[in-house]
């Protein structure tokens, strides 16, 4: 009787393993074989991490394996399981390998296809388009588009983090709980002691250093010692964690009345402003133009609140909306158009690792009413709401990719604009994800027509297009993708903006936002209607209190770490995809990241302020933080 040898390999994750029935069933082109009992409970297979082989005979040979049906039943209480792959030897000596990568929970049966990725028209027989078909009808019934917000991307359907599937859940939930691990935080910062003087002032600049903390050769130190220079506040609008909205100024705008006589000490090249320009508010006199020749006080709270207004646009469009919501749109869209057998889910799936979890536990627990946002921020109770509601109208599909969104700001000249390496970096980056996208769509689209056809794909970008982006026309986004090179260009937008994007937008906000008077997350009082009446103690006196500096030290903290185990670009170890030729783009994919790291780490060596935000060692697959 022909005998098959299945190898079933356990997750690693905690609790992956189990002490529960496991069954097996083989089902292919000349039939069905029984179900067989792999593992009773206590017999110490399927542990954590764990491989076990079998053989599994049949009555006759059943052709070419379709599917197979892996069902777990409980023994004695619920024991969820962790399941990596299973491979099948055949008696033929051919070996097939069925990727999963997936929680198998209750008592349910999950049916898995082999590891090659086919598109909708590659399936010839009906259990395969059957089969296909059931998954995405599961699929869409479990991912739900919700509104959150009127006006905000549309999210997932879910009131809290345990409400999640557990495929998409994070494997420990205290992880990623915020009020946790900002108490940790500011537990490791020696913070608490401070806690509980809310309205509390600091006594003046020196008196922020007390819940400083110094770390050797950080960016964080260096901007302590430099915050007040003109030079520094500019080139965080460069290079800090904010780099998105400097754009080069071709006319002076209507509403801004700044003279030559105002600033004729700052232009540096014996031009005039309208050679200088070739560079909103009211003009009266309580709105006065604040100048580097102005009183010293006067000046330097004028950048503050610039620096302050920065931190809440960075903190709500530039992170939250651009990079956070956008990326949830383009996981929950993938997950209910596109069959785990497609090719674009296999590249996909990595890049939208953990990311509706960390937006549904942000829901829950930090941009909720009265969550923690409110803590510390001078736009919680709603603000931070109306600032993303307003900003939608400037999400478009053209401000996603990258290059295209620096040349529309006239950023693209490196002669013209040296040092900003945001660019430059993202540039790199954006190139390499590119070609890795195109070497995978020449492997299973052979023409535009292709495309055109694969109805999966079609479905996943009218899904982004109608819900996540609510159907708005005037965004951009496409309905259907025509051609091999515009599916190019989609993909690298989505893959691109779930990492490195994220990544150049989070990660520095410790190294710029630590220190509070360079980033104050609230003002308590209003800016100055009039000149030379600004002294230290009013600057003082309006930056944030004790409490909420704390929170907000606490806060920058938790976001700029990693999370444990953490995937950054390029690292597949769950290999969805089978073929050689996908494995072999990934090789180079990796080779083209590794050189653009060499080139980073070479160029910072000589830097007082380097930037590695870009650099793919740093850049995490996915929005998971």
């Amino acid at each position: 009787m022909p005998s098959y040898t299945v190898t079933v390999a356990t997750g690693s994750q905690w609790f992956a393993g189990t002490d529960d029935y496991v069954y097996l069933s083989l089902e292919g082109t000349a039939g069905c074989s029984e179900r067989h009992l792999l593992d009773k409970p206590f017999y110490n297979d399927f542990e954590r991490g764990a491989v076990d082989s079998y053989d599994v005979t049949v009555e006759e040979d059943l052709g070419e394996i379709q599917l197979i049906k892996i069902e777990k039943r409980k023994y004695w209480y619920q024991d969820d399981w962790y399941l990596k792959y299973v491979t099948v030897k055949t008696p033929l000596g051919d070996y097939l390998e069925f990727p999963c990568y997936r929680w198998i929970t209750d008592e349910k049966e999950i049916v898995l296809r082999d590891g090659r990725a086919k598109l909708p028209r590659d399936d010839k027989t009906q259990i395969l388009k059957q089969h296909r078909r059931k998954e995405l009808e599961n699929r869409q019934k479990t991912y739900r588009w919700k509104e959150w917000h009127p006006g905000f991307p549309l999210s997932i359907d879910a009131h809290s983090h345990s409400e999640l599937p557990r495929d998409i859940q994070f494997d420990n939930e205290k992880g990623i709980d915020f009020v946790l691990n900002y108490s940790k935080a500011m537990e490791n910062l020696y913070i608490n002691r401070f806690m509980h003087m809310f309205q509390s002032s600091w006594s003046d600049f020196a008196d922020f250093e007390k819940i400083f903390v110094r770390i050797s050769n950080t960016i964080s130190e260096y901007v302590m010692q430099h915050w007040k220079e003109d030079f520094m506040f500019g080139y965080q609008f460069l290079n800090g964690c904010n780099p998105v909205l400097i754009r080069r100024c071709t006319e002076i705008p209507k509403k801004l009345p700044v003279t030559m006589d105002m600033v004729e000490c700052s232009l540096e090249r014996n031009l005039t402003l309208e050679e200088e320009v070739k560079l909103g508010q009211k003009p009266g006199p309580e709105n006065p133009i604040f100048l580097p020749s102005d009183a010293t006080y006067d000046w330097l709270l004028a950048k503050i609140w610039v620096r302050s207004s920065d931190f809440h646009i960075h903190q709500t469009v530039t992170h939250l909306l651009r990079t956070h919501l956008v990326s949830e749109v383009f996981s929950i869209a993938m997950f209910r158009q596109l069959p785990a057998v497609h090719p674009l889910f296999k590249l996909l799936v990595p890049h939208m690792r953990f990311t509706i979890a960390i937006n549904t536990k942000a829901r829950e627990q930090l941009i909720c009413e009265c969550g923690l946002f409110d803590k510390a921020n001078a736009t919680g109770g709603g603000g931070h709401v109306q600032m993303v509601q307003k900003a939608m109208k400037d999400l478009t599909y053209s401000s996603l990719c990258f290059p295209d969104e620096i040349k529309a700001k006239g950023m693209d000249s490196k002669e013209d604009i040296p040092y900003y390496y945001y660019r430059d970096d993202g540039i790199k980056v954006w190139e390499a994800i590119k070609s890795f996208a195109e070497d995978v769509i020449h492997i299973y689209y052979e023409t535009d027509e292709v495309v055109c056809e694969d109805v999966e794909l079609q479905a996943f970008v009218k899904d982004i297009y109608m819900y996540g982006m609510r159907g708005v026309k005037a965004a951009g986004f496409p309905k259907m993708i025509k051609t091999r090179e515009k599916l190019a260009e989609y993909l690298t937008v989505i893959i691109f903006t779930t990492s490195a994007q994220h990544a150049a937008v989070n990660f520095g906000q410790y190294d710029w936002c630590s220190w509070i008077p360079n980033a104050p997350p609230t003002m308590r009082c209003p800016p100055p209607t009039q000149k030379g009446t600004v002294t230290i103690e009013q600057i003082v006196e309006s930056l944030p209190d004790r409490g909420r500096s704390c929170w907000h030290l606490g806060a920058v903290w938790a976001l700029s770490q990693f999370q444990d185990n953490e995937l950054f670009l390029g690292m597949y170890p769950d290999e969805h995809f089978v073929e050689k030729p996908v494995k072999e783009a990934m090789a180079k994919f990796r080779k083209n990241l590794d050189e653009i790291v060499s080139t980073i780490t070479e160029r910072n060596k000589s830097k007082k302020l380097p930037y590695y935000y870009l650099s793919p060692d740093r850049i995490p697959n996915s929005v998971a933080v």
